[in-house]
C-alpha cells in the first residue's frame, strides 16, 4: 500500500521534511497546517516542490472546531473553512482533516453535529474537496471513532467521511471489544488512516498524544489488529504516520525519516501486506571488536580475564583473543586517540547470512561496503542506528565464508604456564571461572535512537524487545532495554541518557559467562586485573534482603560481587576496570535467570563514576 508521513513527525523545514521523506521511500506526506505557515513558499510552489520529489500532498490538517456550534459560531467557521479548502486544492491535495470540537461553545446535539457537517462537506465538494472526520480522544462531546462514524453516516454526504486515527482509538480502547465494528464501516467511507503507537502510560490522553507518540512497533499498542480490521473494511488508501514526539523533534530529519519508514514496512509485513526476505534470527555472537589507539590495556584486562591472542589477521592490525567460545578482536588501525577503546563492531552467527543482508537491505538498514583484499572472506555486514557494525557469520560451517580464515595462528610464547580461568588444553577439565561465551553485550545508544535501535534490533534482526527499565545513575537517569533471542543465545542491552548529553561519557561493556563467578574473580585479581570496588553497604544491604551460606557473602564482600535473584534462579556478577569507553563484567546464571542486574545498576554506576573520579580516566 502507499505509504504517507505528516510533517508534523519530522524536523526542521518544511521543505527539509519533505525531501527526507522523499528520500526515505514515502510516497506522499500530509501537510500540516503550522508547517505551511511557517514556509516561505506558496502553495503552489510546496505543490511543484512535492512533484518534483515524487511526492503526492494526501492530506491537509487539520481544521477544528467547526461542528455543533451556535449558527453565528458556525457561519464565521464555513467562511474560514472556504478558505481552507481553496488553499487545499492550491496544494494539490483533496482531503482535509476536521477534528472532533473541544470548543466550549460547541453543545452535544448529533443532529446538529451531522447538520453543519453536512454543510461543511457541500461546501468542500465546490472546491473538489473532501472532509474527514476525526474523533479527538479528547474531544468536547465527540471522543471515540464509533461517535464520530455514527455522526458521519447520520450527516450521509457523498463529501462527508471518517479518518480513524490509531492513537485516539486505542488510547481510549478498554480491549478488542472497543474496536468491534470497524470492519463494518464502508471501505470508501474511511477517506483516511492516521497511524502513531505510543507506550503505554497512565497519564492525562492530551499531554500523552502530544509528547509520546512513537512509530508502529516502538510502543505497546495493538496496531496490526487496528490494522486488520481497517482493512477488512475495505480501506484503500495510504498508510500515514501522524506522530507527535518530543525527541523526533529534536533529531534529523533524513535519519528519523527512514526510521518512519522502516516502522511502516515491518508494520505490513505482519499484516501480510509486505513480505521481505523471512528474519533469520542470529543463533551466537561470533565475535566482539574493540577498536583501540593502545592495545596494550585491553590485552593487559583481556589477559587478566584468561584470554589468549590465538590469531592476526593477514591483512589488518586486528588480533584475535579467545577464551571458550568468546572471541574479541582487537583493531589498532581506524582508532583516533580521542575516541579511546570503544565497541565498534558484533558478528552475530547467522543461519543464512545472505538472507540476513537482504531483509536488512529491504528495511532500509545501511549494507556497509567493505574493502578485501585478494582472498579475503566475503562478509555481509549492515549498521546499527547508533553506527555500530554488524557481521552477519557463518563460523565454521562448511559452503560459508568462515571470517577466520582471513586469520593466521599465532605461536604462544614458550614456556607459558596455563592461568586459571584460561581455556584448558586438550584432554584436560575445564577450570573452575573459566570463561565459557559471551552472555550478553551493552551498546549505548545517541539519546535520540533509543526507540529506532529497539525497532531495527527487532525488525531487521529478528530479536524480542524486552520492557524498559529506568536506572538511577548519580547524575542522571539511564534507560535500558534488553532485545534477544527466545534462547537467549544472542543478548543485546541497548542503554542510552534520559537528556541529550554526550553519549561518549556512558561506558560500553561485554558480559562473559562463567561457571563460578567467585574462582572467575580471583583468578582475574590473581593474573594481576582490578575488579570495581562496591561500597559495604550495598553488602550490608545483602544480609538484610537474603540468607546466604557460610562464607558466601564474605567472598562477595572480598571480591566486590553483586548478587540478585528472581522467580528463574540467582544471578551473581562483578566488573572489571573500564579502558577507553569499554569494561567487563563476570557473570554466573544459575536456574535459567533471566535478568541483567537491573537492581544493582545504581550502585554499580555509582562505584564507576568513584572510581574514574580517583583514576582520572
Amino acid at each position: 500500500m502507499r505509504t504517507s508521513i505528516a510533517t508534523v513527525s519530522l524536523s526542521g523545514s518544511l521543505t527539509e521534511k519533505l525531501t527526507a521523506a522523499s528520500r526515505a521511500g514515502f510516497d506522499g506526506v500530509e501537510i500540516f497546517e503550522n508547517d505551511l505557515l511557517a514556509s516561505p513558499l506558496t502553495p503552489e510552489e510546496i505543490r511543484a516542490r512535492c512533484t518534483d520529489l515524487g511526492l503526492t500532498v494526501d492530506l491537509y490538517q487539520p481544521m477544528r472546531d467547526v461542528e455543533a456550534l451556535p449558527a453565528e459560531e458556525f457561519a464565521r467557521a464555513l467562511r474560514r473553512a472556504r478558505h481552507k479548502f481553496e488553499l487545499t486544492r492550491r496544494l494539490g491535495a483533496d482531503t482535509v482533516l476536521v477534528c472532533s470540537s473541544v470548543s466550549p461553545l460547541a453543545v452535544d446535539d448529533d443532529d446538529l453535529a451531522a447538520e453543519q457537517l453536512g454543510r461543511l462537506a457541500g461546501a468542500a465538494r465546490e472546491h473538489g474537496v473532501r472532509v474527514a472526520y476525526e474523533a479527538l480522544a479528547w474531544g468536547r462531546h465527540v471522543s471515540t471513532w464509533s461517535h464520530a462514524w455514527r455522526v458521519v453516516r447520520s450527516a450521509d454526504h457523498p463529501a462527508l467521511g471518517t479518518c480513524l486515527d490509531s492513537f485516539h482509538i486505542l488510547s481510549r480502547a478498554n480491549g478488542p471489544q472497543d474496536l468491534e465494528g470497524i470492519e463494518d464501516i464502508p471501505g470508501d467511507k474511511i477517506f483516511f488512516l492516521q497511524l502513531a503507537d505510543a507506550p503505554l502510560l497512565a497519564m492525562d490522553v492530551l499531554q500523552w498524544s502530544r509528547h509520546y507518540r512513537c512509530f508502529p512497533g516502538q510502543g505497546g499498542f495493538d496496531l496490526a489488529g487496528l490494522l486488520r480490521r481497517v482493512l477488512r473494511a475495505g480501506y484503500a488508501g495510504p498508510l500515514s504516520l501522524e506522530v507527535f514526539n518530543d525527541v523526533f523533534r529534536q533529531s534529523e530529519a533524513g535519519p528519523t525519516a527512514v526510521d518512519a519508514r522502516r516502522s511502516l514496512l515491518t508494520l505490513q509485513e505482519s499484516v501480510g501486506l509486505a513480505a521481505p526476505s523471512a528474519p533469520a534470527a542470529p543463533t551466537g555472537i561470533a565475535f566482539a571488536e574493540l577498536v583501540t589507539p593502545d592495545p596494550a590495556p585491553v590485552a593487559a584486562v583481556l589477559g587478566a580475564l584468561g584470554f589468549t591472542r590465538t590469531a592476526r589477521h593477514r591483512g589488518k592490525p586486528v588480533d584475535l583473543w579467545e577464551c571458550g567460545e568468546a572471541r574479541i578482536l582487537v583493531n589498532t588501525g581506524p582508532a583516533g586517540r580521542r575516541a579511546g577503546t570503544r565497541l565498534a563492531a558484533v558478528g552475530l552467527e547467522s543461519p543464512d547470512p545472505s538472507g540476513a543482508a537482504r531483509r536488512a537491505e529491504a528495511l532500509l538498514a545501511p549494507v556497509l561496503p567493505r574493502r578485501r583484499a585478494p582472498g579475503d572472506a566475503p562478509l555481509e555486514a549492515v549498521a546499527a542506528p547508533d553506527g555500530t557494525e554488524l557481521f552477519l557469520c557463518a563460523t565454521g560451517r562448511p559452503g560459508l565464508p568462515d571470517w577466520r580464515a582471513d586469520f593466521e595462528d599465532t605461536e604462544p610464547p614458550s614456556g607459558t604456564e596455563l592461568r586459571a580461568g584460561t581455556e584448558p588444553r586438550a584432554g584436560t577439565e575445564p577450570r573452575p571461572g573459566a570463561v565459557l561465551r559471551v552472555d550478553h553485550l551493552s551498546l549505548t545508544q545517541p539519546w535520540h535512537q533509543f526507540d529506532e535501535a529497539a525497532l531495527f534490533h527487532r525488525a531487521v534482526l529478528g530479536l524480542r524487545p524486552q520492557e524498559s527499565v529506568d536506572v538511577a545513575d548519580p547524575y542522571g537517569l539511564l534507560r535500558s532495554r534488553a532485545v534477544s533471542t527466545d534462547d537467549g543465545a544472542v543478548r543485546i542491552v541497548l542503554t542510552v541518557g534520559a537528556a541529550p548529553v554526550d553519549d561518549t561519557a556512558h561506558a560500553q561493556h561485554i558480559a562473559l559467562a562463567v561457571d563460578d563467578v567467585i574462582a572467575a574473580a580471583r583468578a582475574h585479581r590473581a593474573a594481576g586485573g582490578t575488579l570495581l570496588p562496591v561500597p559495604a553497604n550495598y553488602h550490608d544491604d545483602l544480609a538484610a534482603r537474603f540468607e546466604f551460606a557460610d562464607g558466601e557473602l564474605e567472598a562477595y564482600r572480598e571480591l566486590g560481587i553483586f548478587y540478585d535473584r528472581d522467580a528463574h534462579g540467582e544471578f551473581r556478577h562483578c566488573y572489571t576496570r573500564t579502558v577507553g569507553r569499554v569494561f567487563f563484567e563476570l557473570l554466573q546464571r544459575d536456574g535459567g535467570h533471566r535478568g541483567y542486574g537491573a537492581a544493582n545498576a545504581p550502585v554499580r554506576l555509582a562505584a564507576q563514576h568513584a572510581a574514574r573520579g580517583l583514576t582520572g580516566g
